[in-house]
């Protein structure tokens, strides 16, 4: 471990549960008394961003959810807070106060030494062959998935894909069949994620608070139930080889508690994430009928049924496509940090224990870097245009640096898998007028669960 890296997890570890108020300094201002700009956060987080940008500047002060903190804006922000070279920023004191009892110790939640260990056990979960061999998995599973999908009257797509993305990645990722326990699984994933934007956290029955911390109390019993059999035996998916994990000396190096907390979030991050995507993707492609028709003829001219890895280079548009889905509403809108020592940018002086959040959903829409931000034109990230190559931290919806997420890779396979099986089998569509309505935090989601509706495709 780098003297650097040592000493910013020695000043991490001893940061206040709760971050710096004192930044009078810095442009903005707080919002309302004690609420402070938290229902503007929650109802309009992007106009919030912009009405206060075009107010104060790049860089503002302002509170939400009880917590003082700094936004930076644009590219060299996200670069200098997420490639964090000089071991400035935390992200585990940044999620803790939202996340920590919910999704305990999960690899966004560790810091510097810890998630560079740690990051690199679970790294083996996301390399080419595991890649390729999940995919002889999903091919099937999303193939028959979609089958049974309701035909010719509308249905909330949001629900359908986040119940066939869970029985995705349990069978790829526990190599299990959930069964009757996905709906209990699946609805302790969402009573966790919704728990993570309590305000009121006290453990009163019937509160979002109180659900939460039950569906986290289901999944630990869940995960733990499998580790000894996992231990034992010589199954082939990801839980059953972290759980045999081994360092350099053929020493077991994870504990019981460590495969629990990560398989609860890694899965939690392959599921809502990924549905994050799709929900996305699916909006723009029932709006815009003729991209459906360009990917639909780019998966019949591969001339299989089965998506191969080596097939995923050859689907230039479906890239585009998943690109600007991101582009448009990457699943997570804001990135917070809080600093371990003091830091200064652009003239400003961030103190100790500063929270610092980057926004790439503003970013993403800088007209500085993109033609008309506001349309969906997949195109800007093709080769002759390369809107998305003017600096390397404009297109930022998986992060950046040491926690650029680990499964970019998997959420793209993922994502193109399904639109490879769903659009040749079906044309989608929403009403006339329709504007899906977002909720941008934790997770970009369709509040509404985007109504479509589906119909057989006859012919290629």
């Amino acid at each position: 471990m780098s003297a650097s890296m040592h000493d910013a997890q020695l000043h991490a570890a001893r940061l206040p549960r709760m971050p710096q108020r004192q930044l009078a300094h810095i442009p903005g201002d707080y919002g309302l008394p004690v609420l402070g700009n938290t229902l503007e956060f929650l109802r309009d987080f992007q106009g919030l961003v912009h009405r206060k940008a075009a107010k104060y500047g790049p860089v503002f002060r302002s509170n939400a959810f009880f917590q003082r903190s700094v936004t930076l804006l644009g590219p060299d922000a996200n670069e200098f807070v997420l490639r964090d070279t000089d071991h400035v920023f935390s992200s585990r004191a940044a999620w803790n106060p939202m996340l920590e009892r919910l999704f305990t110790d999960g690899l966004m939640l560790r810091d510097f030494a810890d998630h560079k260990f740690h990051r690199r056990m679970l790294q083996q979960a996301f390399k080419k062959n595991a890649l390729a061999g999940y995919m002889t998995r999903m091919n099937p599973r999303i193939a028959a998935g979609i089958r049974g999908w309701p035909e010719g009257h509308t249905f909330r797509f949001f629900d359908h894909i986040k119940s066939l993305l869970l029985d995705v990645g349990a069978e790829t990722f526990l190599g299990l069949d959930m069964g009757p326990q996905a709906q209990q699984v699946n609805q302790a994933f969402v009573d966790a994620v919704e728990a993570s934007l309590a305000v009121l956290r006290l453990p009163i029955p019937g509160t979002t608070w109180q659900r939460g911390l039950r569906g986290r109390r289901f999944l630990e019993q869940f995960m733990t139930g499998l580790i000894p059999a996992k231990r034992a035996g010589d199954g082939d998916d990801f839980f059953s080889e972290l759980c045999r994990a081994a360092d350099d000396e053929g020493e077991a190096t994870l504990s019981d508690q460590d495969i629990m907390n990560h398989m609860i979030f890694l899965l939690f991050a392959a599921h809502d994430t990924t549905t994050s995507t799709l929900s996305s993707v699916i909006h723009a492609l029932a709006q815009h009928p003729e991209w459906q028709e360009r990917l639909a003829q780019e998966y019949f001219s591969l001339g299989t049924d089965t998506l191969a890895h080596h097939d995923l280079e050859r689907l230039p548009q479906t890239t585009w496509v998943f690109r600007e889905a991101l582009r448009m509403f990457p699943p997570l809108p804001t990135i917070p940090r809080r600093t371990v020592t003091e830091v200064t940018w652009q003239g400003y002086r961030l103190p100790a224990n500063t929270l610092v959040s980057v926004v790439p959903l503003h970013t993403h829409y800088m007209p500085e870097y993109w033609q008309h931000p506001e349309r969906f034109d997949p195109e800007r990230f093709s080769p002759a245009r390369a809107e998305d190559k003017q600096h390397f931290f404009q297109w930022v919806p998986f992060g950046g640096g040491h926690h650029k997420c680990i499964g970019l890779n998997f959420a793209e396979l993922q994502t193109k898998l399904f639109l490879f099986h769903f659009l040749r089998r079906y044309r989608v569509s929403v009403e006339q007028g329709y504007r899906m309505p977002y909720q941008l935090v934790p997770l970009a989601v369709p509040k509404d669960g985007l109504p479509v509706q589906i119909r057989r495709r006859m012919t290629a």
